[in-house]
């Protein structure tokens, strides 16, 4: 029961994220801020992809001089989508392509979208044991 009240919640959640950034391009008949899905939708990918290519052997766990580059390098990729998400709705009320509230709405929604997801591969990931 508990894992349903979960999904209903980060659902409800997502559903706001995707109205204000919906909403940012709207009201204001200017649709550059949708930009900011793509980004942050896609923000996960690279950790998922690269998180298969770390090593699993019980030796990693208790190494700490351990080299895990894949992962490392998911990561990696996952920052500089996640800041261009933040930067690009930024950039753009800066040149005054989209207003400032537009800007505003964009970047609180993309948080939204990728809190949810963080929080859904958190919560429903296959190494949380409760």
């Amino acid at each position: 029961m508990a894992g349903l009240k979960r999904i209903i919640g980060l659902s409800f959640i997502l559903a706001w994220g995707f109205l204000l950034v919906i909403l940012s391009g709207a009201l204001y008949q200017n649709w550059w801020p949708l930009f900011v899905v793509a980004t942050f939708v896609l923000a996960p990918l690279p950790n998922f992809i690269f998180s298969k290519c770390a090593s699993g052997d019980d030796l990693y766990y208790f190494n700490e001089q351990s080299n895990n580059g894949p992962k490392d390098f998911g990561k990696f990729l996952t920052s500089i989508l996640v800041v261009s998400g933040i930067a690009l709705p930024i950039i753009l009320a800066h040149i005054e392509v989209i207003e400032f509230a537009a800007m505003l709405m964009s970047v609180s929604g993309g948080f939204l979208v990728y809190f949810t997801i963080l929080a859904y591969s958190y919560f429903f990931s296959e190494e949380n044991e409760y």
